[in-house]
C-alpha cells in the first residue's frame, strides 16, 4: 500500500498539490508514520485561487499545505459528525454537513477515505486558506 504522497503522486489529478508539497518541502511529512488525515484539492481545486501567488511565498505556502493536514485517520462518517478538527499548522478547521454533503473550511469534499499506508485522503473542491478571518479559517470550537 502506498503512502500518502506516493498515493497523490500517482493520480495526475494531484498535479499541482505534488508540486506544491515538494516547494514547501513536505515531501517527508507525507510519507511520515502518521497517521494522517489530508484533504487534497485536487488540480481543479487549484484554479479557485493564485497558484503563483501561493507558490511564489514558501512561508504561505507551507502554512497553507500544513492547514489541510489533521493528525489521525479520519474516515468521512466521523468527519460527518464532528464540528472541527485541528489542524498541524495550529489553526482549526470547521466541519459541517451542508445539504448531505460534508463541507470542510470553504470546501467541499468530492470523494473520501481513499485509505494510504500511513492515513487516509478526502479530496476537495478548492483549496483552504488559513489566513482567512470569521468562521472560515479557524472555526474556534477545538
Amino acid at each position: 500500500m502506498k503512502d500518502i504522497f506516493e498515493t497523490l503522486q500517482a493520480d495526475e489529478s494531484f498535479r499541482t498539490l505534488v508540486e506544491a508539497v515538494k516547494k514547501a518541502g513536505l515531501v517527508e511529512a507525507l510519507q511520515g508514520a502518521g497517521p494522517f488525515t489530508l484533504f487534497a484539492a485536487d488540480n481543479a481545486g487549484f484554479t479557485k485561487l493564485s497558484v503563483e501567488e501561493i507558490m511564489a511565498d514558501s512561508k504561505l505556502l507551507k502554512e497553507t499545505l500544513l492547514y489541510h493536514l489533521v493528525e489521525g485517520k479520519l474516515s468521512e462518517e466521523e468527519l460527518r459528525n464532528m464540528d472541527c478538527s485541528p489542524t498541524l499548522n495550529g489553526k482549526t478547521l470547521a466541519i459541517r454537513v451542508r445539504h448531505g454533503e460534508l463541507v470542510v473550511d470553504n470546501g467541499t469534499v468530492t470523494s473520501t477515505d481513499i485509505v494510504c499506508s500511513n492515513g487516509v485522503i478526502h479530496v476537495i473542491d478548492s483549496v483552504f486558506r488559513p489566513n482567512l478571518s470569521g468562521w472560515y479559517g479557524d472555526c474556534g470550537c477545538c
